[in-house]
């Protein structure tokens, strides 16, 4: 693995003002190979590209001389409540990123009052993280080939207390990385993951019976993670599950799929308000966030940037990455008029 830049195992990041800052302070502190596997998407990247560009094109319609006075951004999910709405999205390998992994950014999710999806490509036991935390956990599966496996280590994270369970939905195989590729991504001696036994090449399709299957003995709440099209959204109601999350994989699968800010509206109106939405992809602003609630998402996940964080600044930098994202989504609703997530709606979005 190659040398960190001096300094050892964070940098100061108290002049890393927002969002995009981490990610350029990153390619100086991680290893090319780390950056690659972060920053990159699938094939052309045209999806990755338009998670942002999409967030960026929406134009905001602010409302005046209302009372923000007691601004409140609590939610409430699957009956925990949350002093906001903005998640740490599972991502792998943190270990590859700092040398406490996923331990540092447990302890930046608790100095942010966050909760934190952990990855089922942990770097760290799920016990070990279970122990640390300080807010609630929820955790991600890929379901395995091997489905005895599967129905262990879902029990095993429920027994640790991870309050629901994230199925990723859209990955039957992983997409063209050719950047990550180029980088010849490997995990380096030393790093590994405990819960995963190795890459996913699993050759039993996953479909609807077996999330039947899991809701059988699941005792937490189930989302399907990689929800794109209104149809599967529509299905998933009728499937039981407790919610969804609009996500594309963070452009990192199907080149060439829709931003998911672009597919929140519709899958939105087809759910009705019948059970949570989450969102992720491309978030990096609090304007982004409040976007996100008003066409229809609960709350949103952020996965790259808490990777920079991590990189750049261990359990700080994970925190002032999410406490930056909290503080501009006060601001946005402060100044649109809008003192409640409750109160953000269609109408703060320009017509």
């Amino acid at each position: 693995m190659e040398e960190r830049p001096p300094g050892g195992l964070t940098r100061d990041v108290s002049m890393l003002l927002n969002l995009f800052d981490f990610e350029e302070s990153a390619v100086d502190w991680m290893t090319k190979m780390a950056y690659e596997y972060v920053a990159s998407g699938a094939a052309d990247e045209l999806t990755l590209r338009w998670n942002r560009q999409a967030l960026d094109a929406i134009r905001l319609n602010p409302t005046v001389l209302t009372d923000v006075s007691r601004l409140d951004t609590s939610v409430s999910l699957f009956g925990t409540r949350l002093s906001h709405p903005i998640l740490i999205a599972p991502t792998a390998y943190h270990r590859l990123l700092h040398p406490e992994g996923e331990l540092a950014t447990v302890r930046g999710a608790g100095a942010a009052s966050a909760l934190y999806v952990v990855s089922s490509f942990t770097t760290t036991p799920l016990a070990e993280i279970a122990e640390r935390a300080t807010q609630p956990l929820w955790f991600q599966l890929y379901v395995r080939d091997d489905r005895a496996f599967t129905q262990n280590l879902i029990q095993e994270a429920e027994a640790l207390g991870y309050r629901a369970l994230c199925i990723t939905v859209d990955t039957p195989t992983p997409g063209v990385r050719n950047r990550e590729h180029r980088s010849r991504f490997k995990l380096p001696d030393g790093v590994r993951t405990p819960h995963m036994g190795g890459p996913l090449v699993e050759k039993k399709p996953l479909t609807w019976k077996d999330i039947e299957w899991i809701q059988s003995f699941a005792k937490t709440p189930v989302l399907l993670k990689g929800i794109l099209n209104p149809d599967d959204a529509e299905r998933a109601v009728e499937s039981g599950v407790s919610g969804i999350i609009v996500s594309n994989h963070g452009g990192r699968n199907l080149d060439t799929v829709p931003a998911t800010i672009d597919a929140l509206p519709r899958i939105a109106e087809r759910v009705d308000q019948r059970m949570p939405i989450l969102l992720d992809g491309g978030i990096r602003r609090g304007t982004d966030v409040l976007k996100a609630i008003a066409l229809g998402a609960s709350a949103v996940l952020v996965g790259k940037p808490i990777c920079y964080g991590l990189a750049c600044g261990g359990a700080e930098g994970v925190a002032k990455v999410l406490q930056i994202l909290q503080h501009e989504l006060e601001l946005a609703m402060i100044l649109t008029g809008r003192a409640t997530l409750s109160g953000i709606d269609r109408s703060v979005i320009w017509p």
